[in-house]
């Protein structure tokens, strides 16, 4: 496939670089491709850096994987190169309540998944590789491959489908929770945030 990942940062880099050794075509996206591409990281095979734009627009499926406060201005922006194109929503809205806890900064009854299939309505949206620490993705998927479980969702049958088979070339077993609405257990304060664990432990952990 050609992925786009917009955002070459904790979560986007080594993904990149999963599925590149896997036989896909990566282009990252980013503000500043050309000091981008100085620093780029793709052992297993050819990874291009470019505007936001042009990594899109030469994309089958694309990764969100900016920093969240930056994540619905650069949907807003793009959601008409998006259109027709499966997104993939890594994006964590993280904050911290007064008491220490993490929770998510769009507040109860909205997911992140809902808020970005709200701003591309003609996208397949699903969320994967949020509730992950994002200083595992390379380790875990590279030196345990397909041992631990990796938590989507999404309201579309073909993007679970694309989603769970990226999930797999990355190293990872997909553990599928439902629609968008039912995926704030991804979210921070959710029941997987920060979890890790096997395919059935995550499957206890969410109650399914």
């Amino acid at each position: 496939m050609n992925i786009a990942i917009l955002g070459a940062g904790n979560i986007g880099r080594p993904l990149g670089r999963h599925w590149a050794a896997a036989g896909h075509r990566v282009t990252f996206g980013s503000r500043n491709p050309d000091r981008l591409a100085s620093r780029m990281e793709s052992p297993g095979g050819p990874a291009r850096a470019a505007t936001y734009a042009d990594a899109v627009e030469a994309s089958d499926v694309v990764l969100l994987s900016v920093p969240h406060p930056a994540a619905d201005g650069l949907l807003g922006q793009l959601a008409g190169p998006l259109a027709g194109k499966t997104v993939i929503d890594a994006t964590s809205p993280i904050g911290v309540s007064q008491d220490g806890l993490f929770i998510s900064v769009l507040g109860p009854g909205v997911t992140r998944g809902s808020r970005s299939a709200e701003l591309l309505p003609d996208s397949p949206v699903a969320r994967a590789f949020c509730h992950f620490p994002d200083e595992l993705l390379w380790s875990r998927g590279t030196k345990q491959r397909h041992f631990w479980g990796m938590g989507t969702a999404s309201d579309d049958p073909g993007a679970r489908q694309l989603t769970e088979t990226l999930v797999h070339d990355a190293g990872f077993v997909p553990v599928h929770l439902g629609g968008l609405g039912e995926s704030a257990a991804l979210d921070p304060g959710g029941a997987l945030f920060g979890h890790v664990s096997t395919a059935a432990g995550l499957r206890a952990a969410a109650g399914l």
